[in-house]
């Protein structure tokens, strides 16, 4: 440690940090606009300049690296005299527009503008003007003049992101931001750009002249959407929400979050919000009283039981709902008499689940993922599918870590890689295996499976065996793989022997809390493919849209169309409508309390905070209120809380429910010979929520072709850029575009789950047919 002596008192600091840093450690505030805490230092700004003793000038605080002894004043009249003048400077070219500026009365300029800026300006000229830039649906760059070249921007998007979409050309007078190319700005983090923007150079298209900030008020949430659990604050005016930006947890999503938690916000406040109960009489929607809608499903329900048992009820629901509505939705099914209730809706293989009452979880802190020396991610599209997951390990990787990677595609994942293991999903079992085996003969012991090892398997084991903070990691494509039980039992031996954490990387925000309250069928129950598969007497679905959520979309549409009562929970009255019965509004998350349970088994609860929309009620309550209609015990809760206390008990022991060990043995599969399907789950398709909202509607990830093939296949059928091609799933047909994938691995189709253009297709992994459709 050095000490040095700011403004008096003395600090002591790690050796190669910054004066910048020794402020921030005595609580003592420098002005200053391109430092931040979580990016390179720029120094471009001058902005900290500090009077150091026997310095023959004021320095930067935030570049100038602490000696023993160094004595600084931040506020001495040498310090203050050469701020004041870099906000002159500053304060030249900068436009006079803070009265409709959407960063005024939380900008940073403005703010320090009060105590370092003067009254008038001695320059005359004519300030400059930068044109305004379109990067895309969700950032607005209308007002580049603004941009004080802080470059935070450009720093977050090559360091954090990853993508340096942004950068500055030119010099002087006629430097500015832009995209270079003339493109949009792409990344699934692109909004935290307008976070750390200092100005109002950058900010939210969707948000653009709706508010002024101090009209919001300000209220704490979290995000569903996926296993992360990000921290948000919610902004509102007039119980509406128009605004979402993060709220700091250095142990969950640090100072970020993801496009999709900052702007689906949108569609909370859409045309399609369901506000009110409907009947289905006449195959035509009536709008009905609730009291009338839970009558009606109350006594259809007492009347299937009656006439066919309780077999043949069952309930679904979508992982992002809270720990409170999926404890009730599986107590109320139980409590008539069913065991058919699951959360794992695009799952496969339900053949090793977790103990009851236990849960499948990260295996080790979100945090740490951002101090990995090794690990290997098994069947992800990790940017998309966790993007600040993807971030943490960027991090490792940046410091030195190396990152595998086993799938069906070499995605990027915009960090550096040490190796990828391609393979069709079909040989996902084998090619770990293949790890396995070079981890065993490392080892001198017997492996699970016989395989072979190519050299990056090898090198992989090396990694694993000889780092100290290690992990192996599993993503949705694996939970959802056919073999899951399979992939598990393999990781999980890896884990063993090298000394290396096991875990899934999680599939929605409260997957793991689903399994701590039971939302999964008891003994003799259906599990979710089963439901889906196959006609049910009454099926009680809670925000899911059966065709978009479903494995088998096919299937999924067909068994429900045969189905008995259908009642449908939702926020949305097109999520269900082509199938259901009966919706009933439900609340979504900002306009109820409820808890979720990220993928390390963090327990985070939220309020409601803007009031229902309509006649929507929070899903516990109407849950509740049907539990008494049916005369069940038990259901006399009178808050969220109280439910919570039942559904999760001691909450200090929620560690010890945490549990990824399986008895699931391992056999050898033999792979597809042919051409066969490899799914993922567009970013923003993942709920209902995200799918309803605009903004990311118009984003080039949801312009994505949803069928991508391998280069020797595309060659094969004499494909060109804007042709289509007919995909076959037995009798099951979809003409869609095709995109040429040159990352993918030989054999394997990508098509896309939860997009409306392929529901009309069947499983997300399996054998499948591709022609070249021949223009007439």
């Amino acid at each position: 440690m050095i000490e040095i002596e700011l403004d008096g008192q003395k600090v002591a600091v790690a050796e190669g940090s910054m004066v910048m840093h020794a402020a921030d450690a005595a609580g003592k505030t420098i002005p200053h606009f391109c430092y931040h805490k979580k990016l390179s230092i720029a120094a471009n700004c001058r902005m900290c300049l500090v009077d150091i003793e026997k310095a023959p000038k004021p320095m930067p605080a935030c570049a100038t690296p602490v000696t023993q002894g160094m004595i600084v004043r931040t506020q001495s009249a040498k310090a203050i005299k050469a701020q004041q003048s870099v906000m002159e400077f500053l304060l030249i070219n900068h436009p006079l527009d803070c009265p409709i500026c959407d960063q005024g009365g939380e900008c940073q300029l403005q703010d320090l503008a009060v105590g370092y800026g003067k009254g008038s300006s001695r320059y005359e000229e004519e300030k400059r003007v930068v044109f305004h830039k379109d990067v895309g649906p969700l950032i607005s760059m209308e007002e580049m003049s603004r941009c004080i070249h802080c470059t935070r921007c450009v720093r977050f998007g090559q360091e954090i992101a990853g993508v340096m979409e942004l950068g500055m050309v030119n010099r002087g007078e006629h430097s500015e931001i832009t995209t270079i190319t003339g493109g949009t700005v792409d990344s699934e983090l692109s909004g935290n750009m307008i976070d750390v923007c200092p100005v109002g150079a950058l900010t939210s298209k969707p948000f653009r002249y709706s508010a002024r900030t101090w009209e919001l008020s300000r209220r704490k949430s979290v995000s569903p959407h996926d296993s992360t659990g990000a921290n948000l604050i919610v902004q509102v005016k007039n119980h509406q929400v128009l605004r979402v930006v993060p709220f700091e947890n250095e142990s969950v999503n640090e100072c970020w979050i993801a496009d999709r938690d900052r702007f689906s916000y949108e569609a909370l406040n859409g045309a399609q919000r369901l506000t009110q109960p409907m009947i289905k009489q006449g195959g035509q929607w009536q709008t009905v009283d609730w009291t009338t809608a839970l009558d009606y499903v109350a006594d259809g329900l007492k009347r299937i039981k009656a006439e066919h048992g309780a077999a043949g009820i069952g309930a679904l629901a979508a992982p992002h709902r809270s720990v409170e509505e999926l404890h009730l939705l599986a107590k109320l099914t139980r409590g008539l008499g069913s065991q058919s209730v699951d959360h794992r809706l695009r799952h496969a293989d339900f053949s090793a689940p977790a103990e009851a009452g236990k849960a499948r979880w990260l295996g080790t802190s979100i945090a740490s993922l951002s101090t990995l020396d090794a690990v290997l991610v098994v069947g992800s599209f990790l940017r998309k599918d966790h993007p600040l997951f993807a971030s943490r390990i960027r991090q490792s990787a940046r410091k030195g870590g190396a990152v595998f990677s086993l799938g069906g595609r070499q995605d990027d994942w915009a960090m550096p890689m040490a190796g990828r293991l391609l393979a069709a999903p079909s040989a996902w079992v084998q090619t770990l295996a293949g790890v396995a085996a070079a981890v065993a003969q490392a080892k001198g012991v017997a492996a699970p499976l016989a395989a072979e090892s190519d050299a990056t398997a090898q090198a992989a084991a090396q990694a694993l065996l000889s780092g100290e903070r290690k992990a192996v990691l599993l993503g949705n494509a694996a939970a959802q793989h056919p073999q899951a039980s399979a992939l598990l039992a393999l990781a999980q031996w890896i884990g063993e022997q090298t000394g290396a954490t096991v875990g899934y990387l999680g599939e929605s925000g409260n997957s793991v809390g689903a399994q701590l309250v039971k939302a999964m069928p008891g003994q003799g129950g259906l599990n979710a493919g089963q439901m889906l598969s196959q006609p049910m007497k009454a099926l009680l679905l809670l925000d899911v849209e059966p065709a978009l959520d479903a494995a088998d979309a096919a299937k999924a549409r067909a068994a429900l169309a045969g189905s008995g009562l259908v009642v449908s929970l939702t926020s949305f009255k097109d999520a269900a409508a082509d199938v259901a019965d009966v919706m009933l509004p439900i609340a979504p998350f900002t306009e109820t309390a409820g808890a979720y349970v990220n993928a390390e088994g963090r327990l985070q609860s939220a309020h409601g905070v803007v009031r229902p929309l309509g006649d929507s009620r929070p899903a516990w309550k109407v849950l509740r209120v049907l539990g008494n209609l049916l005369g069940l015990s038990g259901f006399e809760q009178d808050s969220a809380e109280q439910v919570r206390a039942e559904a999760l008990g001691d909450v200090a022991g929620l560690a010890a429910r945490l549990d990824n060990r399986t008895a699931a043995g391992v056999a050898a599969v033999a792979p597809f010979t042919g051409i066969e399907r490899l799914s993922d789950v567009p970013i923003y398709a993942t709920d209902a929520i995200v799918r309803r909202a605009p903004s990311l509607q118009r984003t080039a990830d949801a312009r994505v072709a949803p069928v991508g093939l391998p280069t020797a296949l595309w060659q094969q059928l004499g494909l060109k850029d804007g042709d289509k091609v007919c995909l076959s799933q037995g009798d099951l047909t979809a003409v869609l575009s095709a995109a040429h994938e040159r990352t993918l691995a030989s054999g394997v189709v990508r098509v896309s789950a939860a997009h409306p253009d392929t529901v009309a297709l069947g499983a997300m992994f399996g054998p499948i047919a591709v022609e070249k459709l021949q223009k007439p």
